[in-house]
């Protein structure tokens, strides 16, 4: 398959058009590559590789700030451990089929380099450092959120009153980048026995419709309700 074709596939998966081609193909350049070429030397990802590093951990600090308010420094610290590991960038890149895309050197790719933890990872942090140089924040921040959702915690941040909410927030977060909708749809009762009933949209969609002695306790119910449609809850 010729570069440009392999360059479309990833873009296709990414949901992401380059700009300059040549951001992604540094990007996709193992330093094997680069050493077995005579003449002209082409770059390869380690310096891409530096950026993204630093662009990954700023979202995912970002990200965890925002999403865990209550949550103390230690534990928002080894959270974000988990989700910038060579384990997690292995998930995503094999997500994406990124080792069939890579530029590897003969001995690396006979040895199996496509398969392997660090080059995988590595070429995930270069990918993100060359969708940061050619489009900026926000288009690296779309990638990786819903990238954050697929990997596996050792440690979860916990929070001060954790709840349905709380886990519903983050998962709308992720996969769409943007917060559950409540909207209150009226109440029955009289003034010390109100019945509050609440909707919660995510993507425009209602998923979920609680009810509570007051709108707080409404919209728990609503956000389990949702998270039950989603499989989240049992």
């Amino acid at each position: 398959m010729e570069r440009h074709e392999i360059h479309r596939k990833l873009e296709q998966k990414l949901g992401y058009d380059f700009t300059d081609s040549g951001l992604l193909e540094e990007a996709l350049t193992h330093a094997s590559f680069c050493n077995e070429q005579s003449g002209s030397r082409p770059k390869d990802n380690e310096r891409l590789e530096f950026l993204g590093d630093a662009v990954l951990q700023l979202i995912v600090t970002h990200h965890l700030f925002l999403q865990h308010p209550s949550a103390p420094e230690g534990e928002m610290t080894r959270s974000r451990a988990d989700l910038v590991s060579e384990g997690a960038l292995t998930i995503m890149a094999r997500r994406l089929h990124l080792g069939e895309a890579l530029q590897l050197g003969k001995g690396e790719n006979q040895s199996g380099g496509r398969e392997k933890d660090s080059i995988l990872a590595d070429a995930m942090e270069a990918l993100f450092g060359a969708i940061y140089l050619d489009g900026g924040y926000e288009p690296v921040k779309q990638l990786i959120l819903p990238l954050l959702a697929m990997i596996p915690r050792r440690t979860e941040v916990r929070h001060v009153g954790s709840d349905h909410k709380t886990r519903l927030q983050e998962i709308s977060q992720a996969q769409y980048g943007r917060l559950p909708l409540y909207q209150p749809c009226g109440f029955v009762g009289p003034d010390h026995r109100r019945t509050y009933t609440v909707e919660v949209r995510l993507n425009g969609e209602v998923m979920g419709r609680g009810q509570g002695r007051s709108k707080k306790m409404a919209e728990q119910n609503a956000a389990k309700e949702a998270l039950q449609a989603l499989g989240e809850l049992p």
